[in-house]
């Protein structure tokens, strides 16, 4: 399976997408947002993923946000259908921009991916980006396994 980290916007992802599809893969797209819960380009998550499946015919066997704190994409957790294809979180440690990075702290970051769990509990990749170490994957495997 190929998984496509960081992707800021449709078209790369549309793009990716294909080349798995020829070449017979599976693939994973997997976008960033700002802290506005957009992608670098402004464009709204929920657009970015209906644009790459609308184009591929669902070709993403599913989709993940990274590189992005959890509170940059609490719209995710609002439950509408299109959030059910994102299916994984590897969530940057500090709150900030990609501009302000620094480590953040683990057991807030840790309740988040309980908060982000308990309202889509079909996300079954959990993981860390910018800033985590052992102490916020600790944390997120405290979640993984309901602690």
């Amino acid at each position: 399976m190929l998984t496509a980290l960081t992707i800021t916007n449709s078209n790369e992802a549309i793009g990716l997408t294909r080349a798995a599809q020829a070449a017979g893969i599976p693939v994973v797209m997997s976008f960033t947002v700002e802290t506005d819960g957009n992608l670098p380009t402004g464009h709204p998550l929920k657009d970015a993923i209906a644009e790459v499946d609308e184009a591929t015919g669902n070709g993403p066997v599913y989709h993940m946000v990274n590189c992005a704190h959890p509170t940059h994409f609490e719209r995710v957790r609002k439950g509408e259908p299109w959030a059910e294809r994102v299916r994984g979180l590897r969530a940057n440690a500090p709150m900030m921009s990609h501009a302000e990075l620094d480590d953040g702290d683990s057991v807030r970051l840790g309740a988040e991916y309980a908060a982000v769990r308990k309202v889509n509990p079909w996300n079954n990749v959990l993981g860390g980006c910018c800033g985590t170490d052992h102490r916020h994957v600790g944390e997120i495997v405290k979640v993984a396994l309901g602690e």
